[in-house]
């Protein structure tokens, strides 16, 4: 019996905007070559790594004024890390300010950080000390929390936040994990991904359906504070070739318990 893959802790930040027509979120496309996900439209993300979880240890460098616990806080700062590598967003003020790093200090961190950030020949906490930045974790909102299913050979243990998009930063895809991006409604890629445009893993369709549901940015973080994060990990049945039939908490607030899909797992 093939043993069990151990679900790797990873975090996402769903980056928010009101457009003309509404809430509009922000998605990357994933590389072909990536071996989870490989090609689908997902958000921001990616693993928390030891840094994190040394990082979220450290009040000097990461405030914690609300006693998040650390293990809790390295998701979160994960999520700012691995946002700033894929998109160049930053979620982070020059010391106790309020109002988070402007365009222009922000075009000179990615100049000299960015690259060796995602390359991993430097920790977070190197970019925050060199441009004397704190991490804005206070701004991202727990929105949910999916693991992979056991039966699959590579599992993740992920959280989802939700934060408002700077507008001063520009999000666009790094084009090396990502090849492409847009700023789009969540119904839209929901209707495209059925007409055959977009490729969808699992967890990202059932938490577009839910964002689905606001038409503001307002409107989705108000509804995620008052609601109760409950952990889904799906129960997968296969029924014949790609469908399977995946089960989850009803009391995750995803409409129903049962979902049946055609296409093929993440990994």
């Amino acid at each position: 019996m093939a043993k069990e893959a151990v679900a790797r802790p990873a975090a996402t930040i769903v980056l928010m905007r009101d457009g003309p027509a509404g809430l509009e979120v922000f998605m990357v496309v994933r590389h072909h070559a990536i071996d989870f996900a490989s090609g689908a439209l997902v958000f921001p993300g990616g693993r928390v790594d030891e840094n994190d979880f040394a990082l979220a240890a450290n009040p000097a460098l990461c405030p914690n004024p609300n006693g998040i616990e650390t293990e809790a806080m390295a998701f979160r700062l994960a999520a700012i890390r691995e946002t700033f590598e894929e998109c160049g967003v930053l979620l982070a003020r020059p010391g106790h300010a309020l109002a988070l790093v402007d365009g222009a200090s922000l075009r000179a961190v990615e100049a000299s950080h960015r690259a060796p950030l995602a390359e991993g020949r430097i920790s977070f906490d190197t970019v925050l000390t060199a441009h004397g930045l704190l991490p804005a974790t206070d701004l991202l909102t727990h929105f949910a929390h999916w693991i992979t299913p056991a039966n699959q050979p590579k599992r993740y243990n992920t959280h989802f936040f939700l934060a408002e998009a700077p507008a001063e930063h520009l999000a666009v895809h790094d084009g090396h994990e990502s090849i492409d991006s847009m700023w789009i409604a969540p119904r839209q890629v929901l209707t495209d991904t059925a007409a055959g445009r977009f490729k969808l893993v699992f967890a990202t369709q059932m938490n577009l359906m839910k964002l689905a549901s606001h038409g503001t940015m307002a409107e989705a973080i108000a509804a995620t504070r008052a609601a109760n994060v409950v952990t889904v990990l799906p129960e997968v049945s296969m029924i014949d070739g790609t469908r399977r039939l995946l089960r989850i908490p009803l009391e995750a607030g995803y409409g129903a318990a049962e979902f049946m899909v055609d296409n093929p797992p993440a990994s």
